[in-house]
């Protein structure tokens, strides 16, 4: 071994020493507390949102919903069918079927307008039966719900419907206009296949 080999390993064992003394020192040496005032707060640059806490009677139980179809807009600006849920009670509302028609007759609450959310139902539109049967359902509406506003907004009324009565029951459903069955409907005279499905526009 030579002069300068063994001068390296001098320096090498000095430093290994050195860092051990450090850690030693570090770990046997008590550590000052931190007292408030030492530690600097910066301003948050994005606002933290606190999500609502459930209500009591929501805790207690669980909430059921049926789903509406409006009308409403995607990311890209494009017109959609929107599915809008609402609280739905058997007890109070009755079926699935009759809450969510007489739900999409009267249209989208304050809130969901605010969002976007619009119907093509005219509003003097209104229900006057539903008829539930073992074997089908008969949504009986006024002759309001077929007048006004073109082609192209009686289409999407039409598919309105037919999305929501599909969306909410597995019976055969038959659209009724003042009590006639409705297999032409508008001045247009637009052809419905009956019962309701998402071909029935397609004729």
């Amino acid at each position: 071994m030579n002069k300068k080999q063994k001068i390296l390993l001098v320096l090498i064992g000095f430093c290994m020493l050195l860092v051990v003394g450090l850690v030693g020192f570090n770990v046997l040496m008590p550590k000052p507390e931190i007292q408030p005032d030492d530690v600097e707060v910066m301003e948050r640059s994005v606002q933290e949102e606190v999500a609502d806490e459930p209500k009591a009677e929501e805790k207690a139980e669980e909430k059921e919903f049926v789903n509406i179809y409006f009308i409403g807009k995607n990311e890209h600006n494009e017109e959609v069918y929107k599915a809008v849920k609402r609280v739905y009670n058997k007890d109070v509302d009755g079926s699935k079927i009759r809450f969510a028609v007489n739900s999409l007759i009267r249209g989208p609450k304050q809130e969901e307008q605010q969002r976007g959310v619009y119907t093509e139902i005219p509003s003097g539109s209104q229900v006057i039966n539903i008829t539930e049967m073992p074997d089908k359902v008969v949504v009986n509406l006024n002759s309001s719900f077929v007048i006004g506003g073109g082609t192209e907004s009686l289409y999407k009324r039409l598919y309105q419907l037919i999305k929501t009565v599909k969306l909410n029951t597995s019976l055969p459903v038959y659209l009724f206009i003042d009590g006639q069955r409705a297999d032409v409907v508008g001045g247009e005279g637009i052809m419905l296949a009956q019962p309701l499905s998402n071909s029935s526009l397609d004729n």
